[in-house]
């Protein structure tokens, strides 16, 4: 038994989304905790797992309000470090009346930048089933070389590694750029999550299924997921391809930690079967509660503090 289920590394960040406009006219924002990693630790936390995060936050008034959203839901917070001198990074969410979004970061440099190598936990990473990153921690040389120091940490002790590309292309000084670093991803992952438009930018395939076997033919990644917003999910493992239905919501407010509140409920099953112990029938069960807890956090504003329990995933799958 290990200390930790799961291990992330990445941004923590103030989500600026829209609430309103006030009596002038103005739009209104609400300052809502956010980062891919600790939404995908808040998901897991949820469904009972053991969680901790790896990061950086500015020692000033959001950092602060981002610490103690992150142990309110139950993440182990030891490692999250705060800067001195550089504040919280900060994101503005533009939502679009389909509930999709546009994003303006504060971030040149941003506290989540400035993660070092010598601040990598070892122990901790040995001592966790499995290790989650994403690219934003992958922008700049700093944060990337002890990101990747953290992967070859996991991969050296038989730590299962995830990894979401979530690229955010206004972060990056070039795509180009960008791609170098998903391709170091996906070469170091034993699960894969990425969302239809990713697969498409990285691949140059508009087809789903062509541009997964694009990937599968170059890199060797034992579990795939895709996601596919409105129209549902798919997971390639060995030879099967499993497709499942979206839940789709009369009342969706914005599709802010969609992606990764799906992408924590597959991890819930890695822990749950195995890396090794899937079969079609798990597969579905897997997609069928991952769409149906990304279809409810949809009806929420944020998502790190606002996911949904088991019991409502269960009662929106048996609705």
């Amino acid at each position: 038994m290990k200390n930790y289920d799961v291990t992330a590394l990445g941004e923590l960040l103030i989500d600026f989304t829209e609430n309103g406009m006030s009596a002038q006219g103005n739009p209104l924002f609400e300052a809502n905790p956010g980062g891919a990693p600790c939404n995908v630790l808040a998901m897991l936390s949820r469904l009972g797992h053991r969680t901790s995060f790896i990061g950086k936050v500015g020692k000033d008034f959001f950092g602060e309000q981002l610490k103690k959203a992150v142990t309110e839901v139950g993440i182990h917070a030891d490692s999250l470090y705060m800067d001195e001198e550089v504040h919280t990074t900060l994101a503005l969410v533009h939502t679009y009346p389909d509930g999709d979004r546009d994003f303006s970061f504060y971030r040149n440099p941003g506290a989540d930048m400035m993660l070092t190598e010598a601040e990598i936990p070892a122990e901790q990473i040995r001592e966790s089933t499995i290790f989650h990153f994403g690219t934003l921690s992958m922008t700049h040389e700093g944060v990337r070389a002890a990101t990747r120091k953290a992967v070859g940490i996991a991969r050296e002790s038989g730590v299962v590694v995830s990894f979401d590309p979530n690229l955010r292309p206004p972060l990056w000084k070039s795509l180009d750029d960008a791609r170098e670093q998903v391709r170091y991803g996906l070469a170091h992952c034993d699960v894969l999550k990425i969302s239809d438009n990713e697969i498409q930018w990285f691949t140059g395939e508009e087809d789903f299924d062509a541009g997964i076997e694009k990937l599968r033919a170059e890199y060797q990644i034992p579990l795939i997921l895709l996601s596919m917003g409105k129209e549902g999910s798919r997971a390639y493992y060995k030879g099967l391809r499993v497709e499942v239905k979206p839940f789709l919501q009369e009342n969706t407010i914005e599709t802010t930690g969609a992606g990764d509140t799906f992408g924590a409920c597959c991890l819930h099953y890695v822990l749950k079967y195995g890396i090794d112990g899937f079969d079609g029938q798990k597969l579905t069960e897997m997609l069928t509660f991952a769409n149906a807890a990304a279809s409810i956090i949809t009806t929420k504003k944020g998502a790190l503090r606002v996911m949904p329990s088991q019991a409502e995933v269960e009662a929106l799958i048996k609705g």
